[in-house]
C-alpha cells in the first residue's frame, strides 16, 4: 500500500531535499509530462516526454554531499548519505528503509485493533508477511517510483541522488519498480488465503494505485499540498492499519472513519518534509504547503494538523467511555507539543530530522493506544 504503501512516516513519504546552488530556469506552471511506453523484443523503455522549452539545467556542485557522508544514512535513504557505487546498496537507498517502520507499526495497530491476534506461530508468521508486504515491498515501490518521477526536482535539490546523478540506470529503476510492486501484490494474495473476499489484495492494489497517482502525471497529487499530503498520511496510517485488521478480524466503518481522521496527523507529518525542498518545488510549480502559505504559516498548519487531530481522537475515546485510554493519549501528546516548540517551530529545516526522531515515537505509541481502545 502506498505507503501499505503510504499508504504510518512518515513518514516520509519522499523525494527531494535542500535547494540547489546555481539558478535553474523553469516555468512556474508546467504541464504534466506524458509518458511514452514502447515495447521491443529486447526491452521495455519508459521515457518522460519534454513538455517545456525552458529546461531545468541545474549546476550545483556546491550542494554535493561531503565526502565523509554517512554510509549508514545511505542505507536508510536519508540526507547526509555517502556516495555509493554498489548497485544493491543504491537499490536499497531508493526504497528508503527509514520510511518502513511506520507501515510496520500500522500493521501492528491493525492487528491489535482486531482483537483476534494471538501469540502463536501462525498469527506471528501472517503478521510478518503483512509487514514485508507493507514495508519493504510496497513502501519500497512507492519510494522508488516517487524518486523516478521526482528526478527533475532532485536535479535541483539533490543532484547527487542516485537517479539524477546517473548512479543507477533508467532500466534498472524501472525493473526495481515492477519487481517490488509484483512482490507486494503477490504477498497480498497469499495473505488472502482463507478469506471469502480478497480484501488484502484489493487494499494493496488500491494503495499501489494511490502511490502511482501521488507521484506520476497527469494527476500527480503531490502538486497540491493538501490533497497530496493527506494521501500520504492515509497511506502511512490508514492503509497498513486496515490491512492488519482485515488480516485478523473485520474492517468496520467506524475504524475506517477513525483512521482517516488520524491521517490528518499524517498530513502534518508530511508537511515537515516539504520545508527542505521549497526551492525545487517552487521551480517545478508544485504547490506544497510551505510554497503556498510561506514557511511561517506552514509551520503552524503542520503542528496544528498533528496536535488537533490527536486531541480530537482523545475526545472521541473519552466520549466512547474509555477515559483511561483518552488520558494515556493526552499524556503522549504533551511531549510532542514541547518538542515542537523546542525544535520544529524554531527552524523546520535545520531540526526536521531531530524533531521527527524525538516526537514521532510518541505519536505512533498514541496510535497503538487508540488501537487497543477500539479492540475492547
Amino acid at each position: 500500500m502506498a505507503s501499505v504503501l503510504n499508504t504510518v512516516a512518515a513518514v516520509a513519504f519522499t523525494g527531494g531535499a535542500s535547494a540547489g546552488g546555481a539558478r535553474a530556469r523553469a516555468r512556474s506552471h508546467l504541464s504534466p509530462a506524458p509518458i511514452s511506453v514502447s515495447f521491443t523484443r529486447r526491452r521495455l523503455t519508459v521515457r518522460a516526454a519534454e513538455t517545456d522549452t525552458n529546461e531545468v539545467n541545474p549546476q550545483v556542485p556546491d550542494k554535493a554531499p561531503a565526502k565523509e557522508g554517512s554510509s549508514f544514512n545511505q542505507l536508510l535513504g536519508i540526507k547526509g548519505a555517502a556516495q555509493e557505487t554498489n548497485k544493491w546498496k543504491i537499490r536499497l537507498q531508493l526504497t528508503k528503509p527509514v520510511t518502513w517502520p511506520p507501515l510496520v507499526w500500522g500493521v501492528v495497530c491493525g492487528a491489535a485493533a482486531s482483537g483476534n491476534f494471538h501469540w502463536n506461530l501462525e498469527d506471528v508468521a501472517k503478521s510478518i508477511v503483512c509487514m514485508m508486504m507493507s514495508g519493504p515491498c510496497l513502501t519500497g515501490y512507492t519510494q522508488t517510483i516517487n524518486d523516478w518521477y521526482d528526478r527533475d526536482i532532485d536535479a535541483i535539490n539533490e543532484p547527487y541522488r542516485p537517479i539524477p546523478s546517473g548512479a543507477i540506470s533508467e532500466n534498472e529503476v524501472i525493473t526495481q519498480i515492477w519487481v517490488l510492486l509484483l512482490a507486494g501484490l503477490g504477498l497480498a494474495g497469499i495473505l488472502d488465503a482463507g478469506h471469502d473476499f480478497p480484501i488484502i489484495f484489493y487494499l494493496a492494489v488500491g494503495g499501489s494505485l494511490l502511490s502511482y497517482i501521488y507521484s506520476a502525471p497527469p494527476l500527480k497529487l503531490k502538486q497540491n499540498g493538501w490533497i497530496g499530503n493527506f494521501a500520504l498520511g492515509a497511506s502511512y496510517i490508514s492503509l497498513p492499519w486496515w490491512a492488519g485488521q482485515a488480516l485478523f478480524g473485520t474492517l468496520t466503518p467506524d475504524i475506517i472513519v477513525l483512521t482517516l481522521l488520524y491521517s490528518l496527523a499524517g498530513l502534518g507529518i508530511a508537511i515537515v518534509n516539504d520545508f527542505k525542498s521549497v526551492e525545487g518545488d517552487r521551480a517545478m510549480g508544485l504547490q506544497s504547503i510551505p510554497v503556498a502559505f510561506g514557511a511561517e504559516t506552514a509551520k503552524w498548519i503542520c503542528v496544528g494538523a498533528i496536535d488537533i487531530t490527536q486531541l480530537s481522537v482523545a475526545g472521541y475515546l473519552l466520549g466512547a467511555g474509555k477515559p483511561f485510554y483518552a488520558l494515556a493519549l493526552l499524556a503522549l501528546i504533551a511531549p510532542q507539543v514541547v518538542l515542537q516548540f523546542q525544535y520544529f517551530l524554531k527552524d523546520p529545516v535545520k531540526y526536521d530530522v531531530k524533531y521527527q526522531a524525538s516526537a514521532q515515537p510518541f505519536l505512533v505509541l498514541g496510535l497503538l493506544v487508540t488501537a487497543l481502545a477500539t479492540s475492547h
